[in-house]
Formats: C-alpha cells, sequence, structure tokens
C-alpha cells in the first residue's frame, strides 16, 4: 500500500525559509532547509488565499506529507525565483492505495 508520495516522482528541488512570524524589522524566517524533493507546477489556476483573496500562484508544488512549511515561508523555485507560500495543504487518506502528500501554493 501507498502511504506517501514516492521521492522518484519528486523531480524538483526547492529550498524553504520557514516563516516564523513578524518582528519590528519585518518578517523573521527560520533556518533554510536547502535541496527539498518537490514536483512543482507553474501552471496558473485559481486559490483562496487565508485573508479570502482569489489569487493565481506563481507556482504550486507537492512534497513529503511532513514538510514543514509555515505560510509566509520564502520558497525559491527550481529556477530561482522567490515566492510566498500562501496557502498549504496536507492531503491523506488513511486506509486507502493513494500517496500522502503536501500541497503548497506560492505568490
Amino acid at each position: 500500500m501507498v502511504t506517501r508520495v514516492p521521492a522518484v516522482l519528486l523531480r524538483h528541488r526547492i529550498r524553504i525559509e520557514p516563516y516564523l512570524g513578524d518582528s519590528a524589522y519585518g518578517p523573521r524566517y527560520g533556518p533554510t532547509v536547502e535541496d527539498v524533493p518537490a514536483q512543482v507546477d507553474t501552471s496558473p489556476r485559481m486559490v483562496r488565499a487565508p485573508d479570502g483573496r482569489e489569487v493565481t500562484p506563481a507556482a504550486t508544488f507537492i512534497a513529503a506529507p511532513d514538510l514543514d512549511c509555515p505560510l509566509g515561508s520564502r520558497i525559491t523555485l527550481p529556477g530561482g525565483r522567490t515566492a510566498t507560500a500562501i496557502t498549504v495543504a496536507r492531503h491523506t487518506a488513511p486506509g486507502l492505495p493513494v500517496p500522502a502528500c503536501t500541497e503548497v501554493s506560492c505568490e
């Protein structure tokens, strides 16, 4: 039974700087996590941001189900473009033969 997205399908590598919150000097980020396996899709599609806005993300990617990527995290995509995580969804289907993963949309 498949329990997580197979690593062989995660062909891209991204960099994540986890968002920690705001300070008096602006956003704070945790230590950079390099070489995160992901499958990146740059096709346009609409998503709803947490504040209710409908946005077209610069990219959407899937990664391992245990990915640590809080909303507001800074993502460096394979081509070097930097984006911000605006939605994070954890997909699971306990007992079903489908892979669990984390899906992140970035603007």
